[in-house]
């Protein structure tokens, strides 16, 4: 074999193994992509509902522990998850390392917002949130703004918003951390294997769409003629339960069944609707 021929032979090896390093290179960030955006968890046998009357997000005012603005307006098409807590709370306490895998693992197209209901001063927020390395903005949600979201009467609560800024659903208690990757997944229009439902929304899923129920736990409203039944209804959705909760007495009734106080003042609309209206 000639010089010529062997350096022509060399050259040619150095190009092919530089192009096989640029396709192994390029190869190893698109496997790293897709496994950023691989599921964590199985979807497999999950069922997914989603609200049929998606409800616009309050409008917020927020700032975070260090004084920096949080805006949600600016999360405009990724998954929102607000997640109103308190340090005191175990389920919180137990759903927070979720809830940082979920923000670390889908950080182009989730934001997790921690909505703090403590009393105690911001400083003693901040100082638990570094403790448990929370990697998403944690702002203190005022008395008003719990109230724009039909009152928080129990933590964790967390609202899952889609990307184009509407609640579609409404977690009371400790998250499910599959049900919570998937529903991401899911409005993301990331693959799942798991079963996506639209469901009638009467309040079940978010408390404003009381007024679209038919239905109030406690009470047999079949039993009522069509026009007592509307009344009733318009009734329920207008005037509020007194235990506190400062929600009206068809979401009190819908949100807590088991409120002692609801109950009653709830049949007492009835009796009075049935006397007016024989």
């Amino acid at each position: 074999m000639t010089r010529t021929t062997l350096l022509a032979a060399g050259a040619l090896l150095l190009v092919t193994a530089a192009a096989l390093g640029l396709v192994w290179r390029a190869g190893g960030r698109d496997a790293s992509a897709a496994g950023r955006l691989a599921p964590m968890t199985s979807g497999r046998g999950l069922t997914l509902q989603f609200s049929d009357k998606p409800m616009a997000v309050p409008a917020m005012s927020l700032v975070d522990l260090d004084g920096q603005p949080v805006s949600i307006a600016a999360a405009h098409g990724k998954v929102v998850l607000l997640n109103f807590w308190a340090t005191w709370c175990g389920p919180c306490r137990e759903e927070i390392p979720e809830l940082v895998a979920l923000q670390k693992h889908y950080a182009d197209t989730l934001l997790v917002v921690g909505l703090s209901i403590d009393t105690r001063p911001p400083a003693e927020v901040k100082a638990f949130a570094q403790q448990f390395s929370l990697n998403y903005p944690v702002a203190i949600a005022s008395d008003e703004l719990q109230r724009d979201f039909g009152g928080i009467s129990a933590v964790p609560s967390t609202f899952v918003v889609n990307p184009s800024g509407q609640i579609v659903q409404r977690h009371v208690g400790m998250l499910n951390p599959a049900i919570t990757e998937h529903e991401v997944r899911a409005l993301a229009g990331l693959p799942t294997e798991a079963t996506v439902e639209t469901v009638k929304d009467t309040g079940q899923v978010l408390l404003t769409n009381a007024a679209y129920a038919t239905d109030i736990p406690g009470l047999e409203l079949e039993k009522l003629t069509p026009a007592q039944r509307e009344a009733v209804l318009k009734r329920l959705n207008t005037e509020h339960c007194t235990c506190g909760c400062d929600l009206t007495l068809a979401q009190c009734r819908i949100n807590d069944p088991t409120c002692d106080v609801s109950l009653p003042a709830a049949k007492k609309v009835v009796e009075e609707v049935c006397a007016a209206m024989p």
